[in-house]
């Protein structure tokens, strides 16, 4: 009800605020009239470099992670895996370091990667160092999706990331390679 009367009061202008509610308040209106702009303004440039300094794609990754997954190999075998990932955070979030290692008792991968986000696109550079293959990342970033190609002189394979909260799945497709496919879910360790 009040908010209804000040801006009955404001839309009005100051010969009805005289006639109603006397000099004092007409002064009280002059003095709305400036605060109220003044006060949104404030309102404006407080919520405004919080907007402009917004998390990055990559910064709600950062931390270590751990789970499982299945790799499947070539010859048709699948190994089950036990899996640890680290991420390291740079640049507001707008890039970012992977370490992820797999291992099972027959077989073992440990990948590394530095993404950086630019615009909407993605790139960046990855090794596999059980395997000595490295390669280019490129890609794309949407909310809580990062799609991406990975390239090598002998490898060329298609990973998914989807990431809700704590829990993570990666999905690595690479038909006819060795390792034909990869699916590993991982649950946040800490922050």
């Amino acid at each position: 009800m009040r908010t209804d009367r000040w801006l009955r009061l404001l839309e009005a202008g100051e010969p009805s605020l005289e006639s109603s509610f006397g000099r004092r308040k007409a002064r009280s209106s002059r003095r709305a009239r400036w605060l109220v702009p003044t006060l949104l303004a404030s309102a404006f440039l407080t919520w405004a470099p919080s907007r402009a300094q917004a998390a990055g794609p990559f910064d709600e990754l950062g931390g270590a992670w751990t789970g499982s997954g299945i790799v499947n190999l070539r010859e048709g075998s699948k190994e089950r895996v036990r899996c640890r990932a680290k991420y390291v955070v740079k640049s507001n979030g707008y890039s970012i370091d992977q370490q992820l290692t797999c291992a099972s008792d027959a077989y073992k991968f440990e990948m590394s990667s530095n993404i950086v986000q630019q615009g909407d696109a993605l790139s960046g550079i990855w090794f596999e160092s059980v395997h000595r293959v490295a390669g280019k990342v490129v890609g794309r970033s949407n909310g809580s999706q990062i799609q991406v190609r990975a390239e090598g002189d002998t490898f060329t394979a298609l990973l998914s990331v989807s990431t809700h909260g704590d829990k993570q799945s990666l999905v690595m497709e690479s038909p006819g390679s060795k390792v034909e496919s990869v699916t590993i879910a991982l649950t946040r360790a800490s922050k």
